[in-house]
């Protein structure tokens, strides 16, 4: 198993340089290879994900051992968090790589996006498999300066502009979080996380721990697109080619910024009371503020990046209480349960704002707006993109049988058994906010008045589109069935255990 792991890098990466290389000489390469490969990466993370036996997998790059037990070898690390992140991003980059061969031909420079989005896809498996803070930098970079790339991929006035503000802010995030390898490398004299995580547990200087903890609040925030960090999003969300706009939101943020948070601050620092406060703060805050500034949105992508900035507040949540519940010295078992809510409730929203963005391309694709005020009565005519952008509506806004509503349900639950109730009120509050503006949506673009449309000139999505919608759909039921007892136990449970288990990370460096 150990010797497959450096394939989820290898293969997007020679898939970039093929399609830069002979894309406009097969024009069937730069569309059919990028899918197949992500297409097998996508089962081998699920092979990963179904064998994995709660150990840790690790695989060295360079063969020098460690000197004076410091490693200085190259690692990619394989865990449960790992496992899940990789299904994620490999899952939801096959089915926007797919729907991109239709979407994106009315475009030039297709094998230029191919490119590009093969190596953002290689930045983010990276990040996700990087045992050293260094490499996980480089690898972050790659995707980022992929994805600033696409967002401007239309050359257009309004596209560009947005690109340059996603570039100003994610280089400030590069430079706070570049400061702190610095700095970490400064005082442990390692990049190896495990490693710097052995040093400080025994280290006096908390102040420049904190310093460095706050630093990288900061530096993951803004790729996490967090309140306050969130400026940049709603303009690079609604000004990216679609495909690119669902991989920006159900991916990018959270394999660049979410995922970071929690793998640095479980596995590399000790949880403290007070970093935990401040994380929960900015989730909270993110969560009623984002969905706040998302109801008087009449752009339907400015409206579902708003949402993101929401929904990533409730990922956040359910991480911070965790924490605090850990930091007080509270009943692990209810940490476990809000840590497992705010994970599951991270792998939802990959589906479901994935679905939506590629709903929200769909109709822009046929009818050339997506202007909610010049929408309406389109279910009819595009039965697909309508029946699938309600059912993603509904798993956004935590009804059940759909997946978003037990992830929601968890989190809440353990607020309200942690005793955080202004959370429990919050979460349910925004949840309620969050359906009233999704029927906002779906009335006005499916449901509402039959505009002056055409309607012989209205049809549905191409097939590649609409599939990769109808897969995300059926994803939007079938992920509730990780709340069934022995299944949850099996994946997420174990997942969430490989976290507040800070010592079983630590056992890499016996095996190095």
């Amino acid at each position: 198993m150990n010797s497959l792991i450096p394939l989820f890098i290898i293969l997007p990466l020679a898939t970039a340089i093929l399609i830069m290389l002979f894309g406009r000489l097969a024009k069937v390469l730069q569309k059919a290879l990028p899918s197949a490969v992500l297409l097998f990466l996508t089962g081998l993370s699920f092979y990963f994900i179904i064998s994995w036996d709660s150990g840790i997998y690790i695989y060295e790059i360079g063969g020098w051992g460690p000197i004076d037990n410091i490693p200085i070898s190259i690692y990619f690390v394989l865990d449960g968090l790992s496992i899940l992140m990789l299904c994620i991003i490999n899952l939801v980059g096959f089915l926007s790589g797919f729907y991109a061969i239709s979407y994106i031909k009315r475009y030039t420079g297709e094998n230029k996006f191919y490119a590009l989005f093969c190596l953002m896809i290689a930045g983010m498996n990276g990040v996700v498999l990087s045992g050293d803070i260094f490499n996980l930098y480089v690898y972050l970079e790659i995707a980022a300066i992929s994805s600033y790339a696409l967002v401007a991929f239309e050359v257009e006035k309004e596209k560009l502009e947005a690109s340059y503000k996603y570039q100003v802010l994610g280089c400030l995030s590069s430079f706070f979080i570049l400061l702190n390898i610095g700095l970490l490398y400064w005082y442990t004299k390692s990049l190896n996380i495990a490693d710097i995580s052995r040093i400080m547990e025994a280290s006096a200087n908390k102040n420049l721990i904190i310093f460095i903890q706050i630093l990288f609040i900061a530096g993951f925030g803004l790729k996490a697109a967090l309140i306050p960090f969130h400026a940049w999003l709603p303009d690079a969300h609604s000004s990216a080619p679609s495909p690119i706009s669902a991989m920006l939101s159900g991916v990018l943020i959270k394999a660049i910024g979410i995922y970071l948070i929690i793998r640095l601050f479980f596995n590399m620092f000790d949880i403290t009371y007070e970093i935990a406060l401040l994380i929960t703060v900015i989730g909270t805050l993110s969560m009623v503020i984002g969905v706040l500034l998302a109801i008087g949105q009449w752009d339907m992508k400015r409206l579902l990046a708003y949402h993101s900035i929401s929904q990533m507040g409730y990922v956040i949540i359910g991480i911070g209480i965790g924490m605090l519940i850990l930091a007080k010295g509270g009943n692990k078992s209810w940490a476990a349960l809000s840590i497992a809510g705010g994970l599951f409730h991270m792998t939802n929203h990959a589906v479901f704002k994935g679905l939506l963005f590629l709903n929200a391309g769909a109709v822009e694709y046929t009818t050339g707006t997506r202007n909610l005020k010049e929408l309406g009565g389109l279910s009819g005519s595009m039965p697909v993109t309508s029946s699938t952008s309600l059912s993603a509506s509904m798993a956004i806004s935590g009804i059940p049988p759909f997946n978003g509503f037990f992830s929601k349900l968890i989190i809440i639950i353990a607020a309200a058994k942690a005793q955080y109730f202004l959370l429990t009120f919050l979460a349910i509050s925004v949840s309620i906010i969050t359906l009233a503006s999704f029927l906002k949506l779906q009335k006005k673009t499916f449901y509402g008045k039959l505009k002056n449309w055409n309607l012989n000139k209205i049809k549905e999505a191409p097939f590649t589109m609409c599939f990769s919608m109808i897969v995300l759909a059926i994803l939007c039921i079938g992920l509730s069935l990780l709340i069934i007892p022995g299944i949850r136990e099996n994946i997420m449970i174990h997942v969430v255990y490989t976290l507040i288990n800070k010592s079983n990370y630590l056992l890499i460096l016996s095996e190095l």
